[in-house]
């Protein structure tokens, strides 16, 4: 199994934890210290010796941090989360506190009335966190202090950093050479008058050399940094381990390796102005080149966006990876249905799962645990399934079933969400207004330039009309064989990028009711030109391609709800299904997608 269902959240070692926390701090001469969830790539997803969060306070969600003060400690979570952390941490000792709604300087302020000194690891804070921080608390007596890690001085087993091989990725699935890419990208530095950008992302370093690793569970990057020269050389800071004759051979003479102790170094000796991303960047980078005194400017990750706008082997490459995963999600849907009732527990359903997606053969990885929620536990966002945790689906539950693969052409990521047995009416309306949602921005068409905040609210509006939302975006984007959430491209309200032909999102809106059921319903989407209407006055508008093609359970669905046209892209859909996914089924899972796909 990719997924572990051990329990790793430790409620209990919380309150031991801080006190050493607070120990240090004390000897140190500091006010407060804050951990992030965050390692010195700016990650999401974090390796076992970067899970500083989670072991001093047992919240075990990817995104969150906690500021530890002499008598109080904040764990700042967002709507995702919020159940999540009242369950795994000690509250007698440490607060949840609701992010953004709270601001940490605003929190900051109330629990340091007289000021203070704040210590950071500058290594796992960008310059532009902490340039916004300061800013925040410029009319108060608190400083920010960067400093050593205190987390990894009271961590004793702490485990080592990964060593993961990294593997050349072939230039039919990339449609573009590394040698190209470095070219290019390199020719915009010197357009820009920079003679080089540092790359600490890994998926950005990933993408740029056409390479993939294995340091961080179920997303395919390696652990290194880069700097990128406007003559298109490149200078990759890495574990020398991780490379074999091979990956070695596929990186060439312009790549120049050297050992990860020889960043710093590299960053003083560098000339010119360097291109710094200030919401990626650790502080660390821009501390090494102002005692150098090498000028830097402020400048987005020049692979951010063509990462992001997938060329037409790229995408070529996700329809054929998704394909395959509907095809096991279908394998895997048939055996759900033939299943008595009462017979299943959450784990049960995550591992056939998996199985199924083995059984195609191509099965790398999962994009990321799935989430198996039935019942009360649908209503976490990000519920994982732990042997503790483990509930037995009942009749008239319903399960939210996010799950997703990793594959060579492909990184996918679907959410259905099930019934067992009958579930009721508020359920099923529920259900009918978030399809209505993700059928909405399925269809939608918009004019070039508008960003993800622009289209939010499209997939909200259905449930906006019955007083119900729901606490989380409405789409990230995703990347192709690298990691499911990829930016800079969201469906969100915050989000300001426009939405550029090639990009990924997903499209997933849902419903959440605490301690009873949740629903959410996820396709990815694909942004391409939109073909002009034939009484249309207007041109260069934008729209969808879906890329996933697994029934949507008519169960689930309140048929006098939807309109004519939100009937008939669902029927159209379900059509798809039959044509692309049925030839690649079993017999029984052929005769599943016909019933499962009759038209409304």
């Amino acid at each position: 199994m990719f997924q572990s269902f051990e329990d790793t959240a430790r409620p209990d070692q919380g309150p031991p934890r801080i006190a050493a926390l607070r120990e240090i701090m004390a000897r140190e001469g500091i006010a407060g210290y804050l951990v992030p969830r965050s390692d010195a790539h700016q990650g999401e997803y974090v390796a076992p010796g970067d899970e500083r969060l989670a072991w001093l306070t047992g919240f075990t969600g990817s995104a969150g941090f906690c500021a530890v003060l002499a008598e109080t400690a904040g764990l700042f979570v967002d709507g995702r989360y919020r159940e999540q952390a009242r369950t795994q941490v000690d509250t007698t000792v440490i607060t949840p506190v609701d992010f953004p709604e709270t601001r940490l300087a605003d929190w900051l302020r109330a629990g340091l009335p007289d000021g203070g000194t704040l210590g950071f690891d500058p290594w796992l804070y960008s310059a532009g966190q902490v340039g916004d921080l300061e800013e925040r608390l410029s009319d108060s007596a608190i400083t920010l202090q960067p400093m050593e890690n205190l987390v990894d001085r009271i961590w004793p087993d702490r485990p080592s950093p990964p060593c993961g091989k990294i593997v050349p990725y072939a230039e039919n699935l990339a449609g573009e050479t590394h040698e190209s890419k470095r070219d290019r990208l390199g020719r915009s530095l010197g357009a820009a008058g920079q003679e080089a950008a540092v790359l600490t992302l890994g998926d950005s370093i990933a993408w740029l050399l056409n390479i993939r690793g294995s340091d961080i569970p179920h997303n395919p990057v390696p652990h290194g940094f880069a700097i990128l020269h406007a003559n298109g050389h490149l200078t990759f800071f890495v574990e020398t381990a991780k490379l074999d004759d091979a990956a070695r051979r596929h990186l060439g003479d312009e790549v120049t390796i050297r050992p990860p102790e020889a960043f710093g170094p590299g960053l003083r000796s560098l000339t010119g102005r360097v291109r710094l991303d200030r919401g990626s960047v650790p502080l660390w980078v821009v501390q090494q080149l102002d005692a150098a005194g090498v000028a830097h400017d402020w400048g987005e990750d020049p692979t951010i966006l063509p990462k992001a706008c997938k060329n037409d082997s790229e995408i070529a490459a996700t329809r054929n990876a998704h394909l395959r995963d509907a095809a096991a999600m279908c394998e895997f849907l048939a055996w759900f249905d033939d299943q008595p009732e009462g017979t299943l527990a959450e784990i049960d359903v995550v591992q056939k799962l998996e199985a199924c997606r083995r059984a195609t053969g191509e099965l790398l990885d999962i994009s990321f645990s799935t989430i198996a929620g039935s019942g009360p536990h649908g209503a976490l966002a990000h519920y994982r399934v732990t042997d503790t945790s483990n509930r037995r689906l009942e009749a008239g539950d319903i399960l939210v079933l996010d799950s997703g693969g990793q594959y060579l052409d492909g990184t996918t990521d679907i959410t259905r969400t099930l019934p067992v047995g009958d579930p009721g009416e508020d359920e099923r309306a529920a259900f009918t207004r978030v399809l209505q949602g993700m059928i909405a921005m399925s269809r939608t068409r918009w004019p070039e330039g508008l960003a993800g905040r622009d289209l939010d609210a499209i997939a909200r509006h259905p449930l906006w009309l019955a007083d119900q939302d729901y606490a989380h975006g409405t789409g990230h984007g995703v990347g192709v064989h690298l990691c499911v959430h990829e930016g800079p491209q969201r469906l969100s309200r915050i989000s300001e990028v426009p939405l550029r032909p090639g990009m990924i999102v997903s499209n997933e809106p849902g419903y959440y009711r605490e301690g009873a059921f949740g629903i959410r319903i996820e396709n990815l989407l694909v942004v391409t030109p939109a073909d002009p209407l034939p009484d249309g006055d207007q041109h260069g508008k934008l729209c969808f391609e879906t890329l996933n093609f697994v029934p949507v359970d008519r169960r689930l669905v309140e048929i006098d709800m939807l309109c004519r046209p939100e009937r008939e892209w669902l029927d159209g859909y379900h059509a798809q299904c039959r044509d692309k996914i049925g030839p690649r089924l079993s017999a029984r899972a052929r005769l599943w997608l016909e019933e499962a796909t009759a038209p409304l």
